[in-house]
């Protein structure tokens, strides 16, 4: 077989790795994104039902401990979000992008007021 001439098929087999390997990344977000949305679930119906519990059961409502499990289960929910969601979602995926332009080109036009 001469050098540099790619076998009969391995076009056909690298398109296929590359469409199976796109299947399992879609895939793993999917898993990631049903995890997180039961995460959200049970986040909302556990809280809701001890905030009736305090109610029902004549206790204070406007005490840290009726909102202590809704906010530190918050924190954890939050960083769940980020980790499926990525800090992308909360700034865009061009964001950085840009505003390094935009500082560049502040910085070039402050350079060429005094030129």
């Amino acid at each position: 077989m001469e050098r540099g001439v790619e076998p009969y098929g391995s076009e056909q087999r690298q398109k296929d790795f590359e469409r199976e390997d796109a299947y399992l990344r879609a895939q793993k977000k999917v898993k990631s994104l049903v995890g997180f949305y039961w995460h959200l679930a049970s986040y909302v119906i556990v809280n809701i039902f001890i905030i009736l519990l305090i109610v029902t059961n004549g206790g204070r409502f406007w005490s840290f401990g009726t909102f202590a499990t809704a906010f530190f289960w918050g924190i954890g929910l939050f960083f769940h979000f980020i980790g499926v969601f990525g800090p992308d979602f909360l700034f865009g995926k061009d964001w950085e992008q840009r505003k390094i332009r935009e500082y560049m080109d502040k910085d070039k036009d402050s350079y060429n007021r005094f030129e």
